[in-house]
């Protein structure tokens, strides 16, 4: 049985279960999962019944028979969002974080049937949540959550009650006339040239750091699009982003770029040289490992022995190599690499470069 153990950035301890649904193949697999049990055997209680419960329904659906239970509270609603609209439609690590995000809901509220629930209702959520929706990780004690997390939270709750007007359960959406918090904006400042050059230099931890944030500050590209090239990828001095490497708690895998569009970019010659560089050092590691590498993949940045490299390691080397050079965490947000995308989008605008070299639709500063 598909079931483990989860801890949530809140210090929160739970167990949850994976399986596949009824129908799912190797080419088309769809999973389902839950989470929020306080035991290991109610998670496998809940397991057996929901296996029961899809199969039911795959048969009902192949015999042309409607399916008949509807929600009625707003937990059996986020329950229904996410089997019948989030699994099917959103990214693994979109479905991992707004589960994470609807924990913090009190029990209380999500026992309301859902005609019942009022804006009041959920504005005093908010309130609580503010003020003790979270709870240290050693103490257990209560603490207040940021005004990005309420927002989040609201923000999932809102895409819920959207499916039930859709579903035909209610005919408006609470949340819109609720009091969310609004999240203090942050002024992004794009590393100078210089910077840029210091931080690509000193990089150090992960064997091809170097290579990746030279194509970071030529591309823009995110972290996934980056982690997920190919060789195959770049031709004659360009580089074909048509894919992402997301991370979960399930694992690594593969998927469409976030806004689902394929993008070229031109190389600069420091990448081109960079990526020779790159290249023949992982010549070197195909040599070592011989048979044994991972050749079938045929990633530019991978471990050693060609495997995927995990997004947030990458992450953390950036975040640690910041803190070492005393760089201010404001001119890249959140340490992380959507500094470096940032800076390329900064210089892109600077020279009438056209936006969507970054795969982003608008561009907006503050």
């Amino acid at each position: 049985m598909a079931v483990y153990k989860r801890k949530y950035r809140s210090g929160k301890t739970v167990w949850c279960f994976t399986i596949d649904a009824p129908g799912s193949t190797r080419e088309n697999r769809r999973q389902i999962m839950e989470s929020g049990f306080p035991t290991k055997g109610a998670a496998e209680n809940a397991e057996a019944e929901r296996r029961i419960t899809e199969q039911k329904r795959y048969q009902l659906e192949n015999a042309g028979l409607p399916d008949v239970p509807l929600p009625k509270t707003l937990a059996e609603l986020l329950k229904d969002f996410f089997s019948e609209y989030a699994e099917r439609k959103l990214a693994r690590k979109t479905i991992e974080r707004y589960r994470e995000q609807v924990a913090y809901l009190h029990p209380d509220l999500l026992a309301m049937r859902i005609p019942l629930i009022t804006p009041l209702h959920l504005s005093k959520e908010w309130t609580r949540l503010l003020e003790s929706g979270g709870h240290y990780r050693r103490s257990k004690a209560p603490r207040a959550l940021s005004a990005k997390t309420v927002r989040n939270v609201a923000g999932v709750v809102s895409s819920a009650f959207a499916r039930a007007i859709r579903w035909g359960l209610v005919t408006s959406n609470p949340v819109a006339q609720s009091e969310a918090p609004v999240p203090r904006r942050h002024s992004g400042i794009a590393l100078t040239p210089s910077q840029q050059k210091l931080l690509i230099e000193a990089a150090t931890g992960c064997w091809c750091l170097p290579a990746f944030l030279e194509l970071s500050a030529a591309t823009g590209a995110r972290r996934g699009e980056l982690l997920a090239l190919r060789w195959s990828d770049i031709q004659d001095g360009a580089v074909l982003i048509a894919r992402s490497l997301s991370q979960t708690r399930a694992g690594l895998a593969f998927k469409d770029t976030k806004n689902r569009r394929t993008r070229t970019i031109v190389l600069p010659d420091s990448a081109v040289v960079a990526l020779n560089a790159h290249r023949a050092a992982q010549d070197a590691f195909r040599e070592q490992y011989g048979s044994a590498y991972k050749a079938d993949v045929d990633l530019i940045f991978a471990e050693s022995d060609g495997t995927p490299l995990k997004p947030d390691s990458i992450s953390a080397s950036v975040s640690a190599l910041f803190k070492r050079l005393k760089m201010p965490s404001r001119r890249a947000p959140a340490c992380t690499c959507c500094g470096t995308r940032t800076d390329r989008t900064c210089w892109h605008l600077a020279w009438n470069f056209p936006r969507s070299r970054n795969g982003w639709v608008t561009v907006r500063f503050w």
